[in-house]
């Protein structure tokens, strides 16, 4: 999708962060964009943000851990531009790790940091497939969905299984000319340790609790972490060129190459693969 003037992008926690960045660079390109988010204010103080400007842009409530929320927000940006073209579904949330979360919260971070980015999928590809425009899916994942450095925790799992299912999609989808890509950042700066704010009422208030001192680490990084504008930056590229994976920090590379050393020398073990035994 090299040219995105006069198209469609649907953005998932559109009203900060990197979904707010994302949204620029996107109607910096030329396209329309409908931001979806649960949190009204911020909603209304993004949109406040483009007056002016000349940009198409529109806002729409989403709760991406419901999918008759999203599959409403889509009917949404459906109405309003006729045609989606881009989807990122960007929402996400963080959470402490499993010695310390409850049954519950781990149900949270599932229901929003997975279940968000297949509602998208759902709500949006018979959409993608009907216009026969091509298209393309965004999907937010992490480092974390590669290198478990935070431990075992609701947010790592979700965060593999969103690169598993983004690769999945993408090999399916190959055929019907829309495109996958996966966004896999490091530390950016975002309010994303601050998810609690956002947290739905079915899933009950989160306990009080005392940052450790990793977490207060952590925190750090966030805070001094990637401009957002810098990864949208990226995004949009992967876009265009229909890229698959946008990897956002080098410094992150080492530690990934030796979690892939770790699986092949695991696979030394065994001997050579049967076709280099027969040669």
């Amino acid at each position: 999708m090299r040219d995105l003037a006069g198209k469609t992008a649907f953005v998932t926690g559109g009203a900060s962060g990197i979904g707010l960045a994302m949204a620029h660079a996107f109607a910096d390109a030329g396209m329309r964009v409908m931001l979806a988010d649960i949190e009204p204010k911020p909603l209304e103080a993004a949109l406040a943000g483009f007056k002016g400007s000349g940009r198409e842009v529109r806002g729409v409530p989403c709760d991406v851990a419901r999918y008759e929320s999203v599959e409403h927000a889509a009917q949404a940006a459906i109405d309003a531009f006729g045609k989606v073209h881009v989807v990122c579904n960007n929402a996400g949330v963080s959470s402490r790790n499993a010695e310390e979360i409850s049954l519950t919260d781990w149900r949270w971070v599932i229901d929003v940091n997975l279940m968000g980015v297949v509602h998208g999928v759902r709500a949006f590809l018979p959409h993608l497939r009907s216009h026969g425009e091509g298209g393309h899916f965004v999907n937010t994942a992490s480092m974390a969905g590669f290198l478990p450095g935070i431990g075992f925790s609701p947010y790592t799992a979700t965060k593999f299984a969103v690169v598993g299912i983004s690769e999945g999609l993408a090999t399916q989808l190959a055929a019907d000319g829309i495109g996958v890509s996966v966004l896999c950042p490091g530390w950016v700066s975002t309010n994303i340790s601050d998810s609690g704010r956002n947290r739905q009422a079915a899933y009950g208030q989160a306990p009080a609790r005392v940052l450790t001192d990793v977490e207060k680490k952590i925190a750090e990084l966030v805070k001094d972490g990637m401009k957002p504008a810098d990864v949208a930056a990226l995004v949009r590229k992967a876009v265009q060129e229909n890229e698959f994976y946008v990897f956002t920090h080098p410094h992150m590379r080492p530690p990934l190459e030796k979690r892939v050393e770790r699986f092949m020398a695991a696979y030394r073990k065994l001997g050579p693969a049967p076709q280099e035994a027969r040669s």
